[in-house]
Protein backbone atom coordinates (compact mmCIF):
# COMPACT_ATOMS: atom_id res chain seq x y z
CA UNK A 1 0.00 0.00 0.00
CA UNK A 2 1.15 3.88 -0.61
CA UNK A 3 2.70 5.95 2.21
CA UNK A 4 -0.78 7.08 4.41
CA UNK A 5 -0.85 10.96 4.53
CA UNK A 6 -0.62 11.69 8.28
CA UNK A 7 -2.70 14.71 8.08
CA UNK A 8 -6.00 12.66 6.80
CA UNK A 9 -4.73 9.78 9.63
CA UNK A 10 -5.00 12.43 12.46
CA UNK A 11 -7.70 14.56 11.17
CA UNK A 12 -9.78 10.87 11.15
CA UNK A 13 -8.52 9.94 14.53
CA UNK A 14 -10.24 12.86 16.30
CA UNK A 15 -12.95 13.01 14.50
CA UNK A 16 -13.40 9.05 15.55
CA UNK A 17 -11.67 9.36 18.83
CA UNK A 18 -9.60 6.83 18.82
CA UNK A 19 -6.06 7.41 18.22
CA UNK A 20 -2.89 6.01 15.92
CA UNK A 21 -0.47 3.93 17.20
CA UNK A 22 3.12 4.96 16.51
CA UNK A 23 6.03 2.38 17.55
CA UNK A 24 9.65 1.50 17.21
CA UNK A 25 11.98 -0.56 15.63
CA UNK A 26 15.23 -1.46 16.24
CA UNK A 27 16.29 -3.84 13.34
CA UNK A 28 14.13 -5.42 10.11
CA UNK A 29 12.94 -8.15 12.21
CA UNK A 30 11.20 -5.72 14.67
CA UNK A 31 10.22 -3.59 11.46
CA UNK A 32 8.66 -6.11 10.30
CA UNK A 33 6.71 -7.10 13.21
CA UNK A 34 5.11 -3.61 12.88
CA UNK A 35 3.81 -4.04 9.44
CA UNK A 36 2.18 -7.06 10.12
CA UNK A 37 0.75 -5.96 13.05
CA UNK A 38 -0.89 -3.38 11.86
CA UNK A 39 -2.48 -5.78 8.55
CA UNK A 40 -3.39 -8.04 11.28
CA UNK A 41 -5.21 -4.89 12.59
CA UNK A 42 -6.77 -3.50 9.45
CA UNK A 43 -4.90 -0.28 10.69
CA UNK A 44 -2.27 1.94 9.71
CA UNK A 45 0.64 2.76 11.32
CA UNK A 46 3.57 5.13 12.34
CA UNK A 47 7.27 3.43 12.12
CA UNK A 48 9.36 5.80 14.22
CA UNK A 49 13.05 6.14 13.98
CA UNK A 50 13.79 6.99 17.60
CA UNK A 51 16.64 7.50 20.29
CA UNK A 52 17.78 3.69 20.26
CA UNK A 53 18.00 3.27 16.82
CA UNK A 54 19.51 6.21 15.51
CA UNK A 55 23.29 6.04 17.42
CA UNK A 56 23.17 2.33 16.67
CA UNK A 57 22.59 3.02 12.67
CA UNK A 58 22.55 6.49 11.92
CA UNK A 59 19.32 8.41 10.49
CA UNK A 60 19.98 7.85 6.57
CA UNK A 61 20.42 3.71 7.68
CA UNK A 62 17.18 3.69 9.60
CA UNK A 63 15.27 5.51 7.42
CA UNK A 64 16.48 3.40 4.25
CA UNK A 65 15.86 0.27 6.01
CA UNK A 66 12.14 1.26 7.40
CA UNK A 67 11.45 2.82 3.53
CA UNK A 68 12.57 -0.94 2.02
CA UNK A 69 10.87 -2.98 4.55
CA UNK A 70 8.05 -0.78 4.43
CA UNK A 71 7.55 -0.06 0.91
CA UNK A 72 7.48 -4.03 0.44
CA UNK A 73 4.43 -4.98 3.07
CA UNK A 74 0.77 -4.55 2.01
CA UNK A 75 0.65 -2.01 5.38
CA UNK A 76 -0.35 1.40 5.50
CA UNK A 77 2.45 3.17 6.91
CA UNK A 78 3.78 6.73 7.90
CA UNK A 79 7.61 6.98 8.77
CA UNK A 80 8.24 9.50 11.65
CA UNK A 81 11.52 11.01 13.29
CA UNK A 82 11.06 10.74 17.20
CA UNK A 83 12.40 13.31 19.54
CA UNK A 84 14.24 14.84 16.21
CA UNK A 85 17.23 17.92 17.32
CA UNK A 86 17.51 20.69 15.31
CA UNK A 87 20.25 19.32 13.08
CA UNK A 88 17.78 15.80 12.78
CA UNK A 89 15.04 17.49 11.58
CA UNK A 90 16.40 19.33 8.65
CA UNK A 91 18.21 15.70 7.38
CA UNK A 92 14.60 13.63 7.90
CA UNK A 93 13.42 16.62 5.62
CA UNK A 94 16.20 15.82 2.87
CA UNK A 95 15.55 11.87 3.58
CA UNK A 96 11.98 12.08 2.75
CA UNK A 97 10.27 11.30 6.12
CA UNK A 98 6.46 12.62 5.94
CA UNK A 99 6.06 12.99 10.07
CA UNK A 100 8.42 14.96 12.29
CA UNK A 101 8.72 15.22 15.99
CA UNK A 102 10.71 18.11 16.96
CA UNK A 103 11.70 18.15 20.87
CA UNK A 104 13.17 21.34 21.85
CA UNK A 105 11.00 20.61 25.47
CA UNK A 106 14.55 21.52 27.16
CA UNK A 107 15.05 24.85 26.63
CA UNK A 108 13.42 27.35 28.13
CA UNK A 109 9.71 28.16 27.25
CA UNK A 110 10.44 30.85 24.87
CA UNK A 111 13.02 28.92 23.16
CA UNK A 112 11.36 26.25 22.80
CA UNK A 113 8.62 27.91 20.99
CA UNK A 114 10.68 29.95 18.81
CA UNK A 115 12.58 27.30 17.57
CA UNK A 116 9.50 24.85 17.24
CA UNK A 117 7.76 27.35 15.48
CA UNK A 118 10.87 27.86 12.73
CA UNK A 119 10.51 24.33 12.07
CA UNK A 120 6.75 23.92 11.75
CA UNK A 121 7.89 27.01 9.10
CA UNK A 122 9.93 24.74 7.38
CA UNK A 123 7.83 21.53 7.49
CA UNK A 124 4.83 22.99 6.70
CA UNK A 125 6.41 24.54 3.41
CA UNK A 126 7.51 20.44 2.71
CA UNK A 127 4.15 19.53 3.77
CA UNK A 128 5.01 17.73 6.71
CA UNK A 129 2.66 18.06 9.78
CA UNK A 130 4.80 18.24 13.09
CA UNK A 131 4.67 16.98 16.83
CA UNK A 132 6.74 18.85 19.56
CA UNK A 133 6.73 18.19 22.84
CA UNK A 134 5.95 20.56 26.18
CA UNK A 135 6.44 19.27 29.87
CA UNK A 136 8.75 16.77 30.77
CA UNK A 137 8.50 13.11 30.90
CA UNK A 138 10.88 11.08 33.21
CA UNK A 139 12.69 7.75 32.73
CA UNK A 140 10.80 5.02 34.96
CA UNK A 141 12.50 4.65 38.06
CA UNK A 142 13.09 8.42 38.62
CA UNK A 143 12.33 10.37 41.84
CA UNK A 144 9.81 12.62 40.49
CA UNK A 145 7.61 16.15 41.70
CA UNK A 146 4.93 15.65 39.26
CA UNK A 147 4.59 19.84 39.64
CA UNK A 148 7.76 20.10 37.92
CA UNK A 149 7.39 17.97 34.89
CA UNK A 150 3.43 18.12 34.17
CA UNK A 151 2.41 20.19 31.01
CA UNK A 152 0.86 23.50 32.24
CA UNK A 153 -2.56 24.62 30.55
CA UNK A 154 -1.69 27.98 29.85
CA UNK A 155 2.07 27.79 28.98
CA UNK A 156 0.09 25.17 26.00
CA UNK A 157 -2.89 27.80 25.02
CA UNK A 158 0.11 29.68 24.31
CA UNK A 159 2.91 26.95 22.48
CA UNK A 160 0.74 26.05 20.37
CA UNK A 161 -0.97 29.62 19.63
CA UNK A 162 2.40 30.48 18.67
CA UNK A 163 3.62 27.89 17.00
CA UNK A 164 1.39 26.41 14.71
CA UNK A 165 2.63 23.08 15.78
CA UNK A 166 0.14 20.15 14.62
CA UNK A 167 0.33 17.72 17.79
CA UNK A 168 1.53 17.91 20.96
CA UNK A 169 3.02 15.32 23.26
CA UNK A 170 1.97 16.28 26.51
CA UNK A 171 3.59 15.16 29.92
CA UNK A 172 0.41 14.02 32.38
CA UNK A 173 1.92 11.19 34.74
CA UNK A 174 3.54 9.51 32.24
CA UNK A 175 7.28 7.58 32.30
CA UNK A 176 9.23 6.44 29.44
CA UNK A 177 9.90 2.72 30.09
CA UNK A 178 8.06 0.61 32.58
CA UNK A 179 7.54 0.93 36.09
CA UNK A 180 7.92 -1.78 38.80
CA UNK A 181 5.77 -1.46 41.51
CA UNK A 182 3.48 1.59 42.07
CA UNK A 183 2.04 3.09 38.56
CA UNK A 184 1.74 6.74 38.75
CA UNK A 185 -2.16 7.56 37.97
CA UNK A 186 -2.51 9.52 34.35
CA UNK A 187 -3.97 13.06 35.00
CA UNK A 188 -6.97 12.95 33.19
CA UNK A 189 -8.56 16.42 34.03
CA UNK A 190 -5.23 17.45 32.65
CA UNK A 191 -5.06 16.17 29.44
CA UNK A 192 -8.65 17.48 29.25
CA UNK A 193 -7.98 20.94 29.97
CA UNK A 194 -5.15 21.27 27.59
CA UNK A 195 -7.46 19.72 24.60
CA UNK A 196 -9.92 22.80 25.69
CA UNK A 197 -7.22 25.26 25.55
CA UNK A 198 -5.28 23.99 22.40
CA UNK A 199 -8.04 21.65 20.23
CA UNK A 200 -5.36 19.89 18.68
CA UNK A 201 -4.77 16.14 18.83
CA UNK A 202 -2.77 15.46 22.11
CA UNK A 203 0.57 12.68 22.27
CA UNK A 204 1.27 10.42 25.07
CA UNK A 205 4.12 9.28 25.56
CA UNK A 206 5.53 6.46 27.05
CA UNK A 207 2.15 4.74 26.51
CA UNK A 208 3.41 1.14 27.46
CA UNK A 209 1.82 -0.23 30.59
CA UNK A 210 -0.59 1.95 30.62
CA UNK A 211 -4.23 -0.11 31.44
CA UNK A 212 -7.03 -0.14 29.18
CA UNK A 213 -9.17 1.93 31.25
CA UNK A 214 -6.76 4.06 30.85
CA UNK A 215 -6.21 4.22 27.15
CA UNK A 216 -9.99 4.72 27.04
CA UNK A 217 -9.69 7.37 29.48
CA UNK A 218 -7.27 9.07 27.74
CA UNK A 219 -8.74 8.76 24.13
CA UNK A 220 -12.09 10.53 25.35
CA UNK A 221 -10.14 13.04 27.22
CA UNK A 222 -8.12 13.57 23.58
CA UNK A 223 -4.87 11.97 22.93
CA UNK A 224 -5.07 10.80 19.70
CA UNK A 225 -1.39 9.45 19.30
CA UNK A 226 0.05 6.86 21.80
CA UNK A 227 3.86 5.82 21.45
CA UNK A 228 4.69 2.74 22.82
CA UNK A 229 8.11 0.50 22.80
CA UNK A 230 8.45 -1.26 25.83
CA UNK A 231 5.64 -3.45 26.02
CA UNK A 232 6.62 -4.29 21.97
CA UNK A 233 10.17 -4.73 22.93
CA UNK A 234 9.38 -7.30 25.46
CA UNK A 235 7.69 -9.02 23.37
CA UNK A 236 10.00 -9.17 21.21
CA UNK A 237 12.61 -10.57 23.61
CA UNK A 238 10.79 -13.07 25.20
CA UNK A 239 10.35 -15.08 21.79
CA UNK A 240 14.34 -14.59 21.82
CA UNK A 241 14.74 -16.05 25.48
CA UNK A 242 11.90 -18.92 24.64
CA UNK A 243 13.81 -20.01 22.15
CA UNK A 244 17.30 -20.26 23.49
CA UNK A 245 15.77 -21.59 26.67
CA UNK A 246 15.48 -24.97 24.62
CA UNK A 247 19.12 -24.99 23.82
CA UNK A 248 21.11 -24.25 21.17
CA UNK A 249 18.79 -22.77 18.26
CA UNK A 250 19.73 -20.62 15.34
CA UNK A 251 19.65 -17.06 16.12
CA UNK A 252 17.48 -16.53 12.80
CA UNK A 253 14.89 -19.24 14.91
CA UNK A 254 14.80 -17.08 17.46
CA UNK A 255 14.23 -13.84 15.74
CA UNK A 256 11.43 -15.31 14.05
CA UNK A 257 9.86 -16.40 17.18
CA UNK A 258 10.10 -12.76 18.83
CA UNK A 259 9.05 -11.07 15.62
CA UNK A 260 5.71 -13.74 15.68
CA UNK A 261 4.81 -12.34 19.52
CA UNK A 262 5.59 -8.93 18.92
CA UNK A 263 3.13 -9.03 15.91
CA UNK A 264 0.46 -10.42 18.78
CA UNK A 265 1.42 -7.50 20.17
CA UNK A 266 1.38 -4.70 18.05
CA UNK A 267 -2.22 -5.57 16.62
CA UNK A 268 -3.04 -5.20 20.31
CA UNK A 269 -2.30 -2.20 20.67
CA UNK A 270 -3.63 -1.04 17.81
CA UNK A 271 -6.82 -2.84 18.86
CA UNK A 272 -6.77 -0.74 22.57
CA UNK A 273 -6.16 2.36 20.33
CA UNK A 274 -9.18 1.90 19.17
CA UNK A 275 -7.95 2.18 15.29
CA UNK A 276 -8.45 -1.59 14.25
CA UNK A 277 -10.47 -1.73 11.73
CA UNK A 278 -10.07 1.26 10.40
CA UNK A 279 -8.96 0.82 7.02
CA UNK A 280 -11.85 -0.86 5.76
CA UNK A 281 -14.49 1.94 7.82
CA UNK A 282 -12.31 5.22 7.71
CA UNK A 283 -13.99 7.84 9.48
CA UNK A 284 -15.30 11.34 8.00
CA UNK A 285 -15.20 14.47 9.31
Amino acid sequence: MPVADPWRLLKEAQAGGYAIGAFNMHNEETTEALLLGAVEAGAPVYLQVGRAIIPHMGLRRAFEMTKRVAEASEAQYVVHLDHGPWDEVLEAIRLGFNSIMCDYAHLELNDNIARTRRTVEICHDFGIPVEAELGRIPDAGQDVNWDEYCTDVGQAERFVRETGVDTLAISAGIVHGTVNGEVPPLDILRIEAIREATGIPLVLHGASGLSETEIAAARGAGVHKFNADTDLRHAFRSGIETVWSEGDRQLEDAMAEGRRRMVVATAEKLRQYGIAGSLAHPWVA
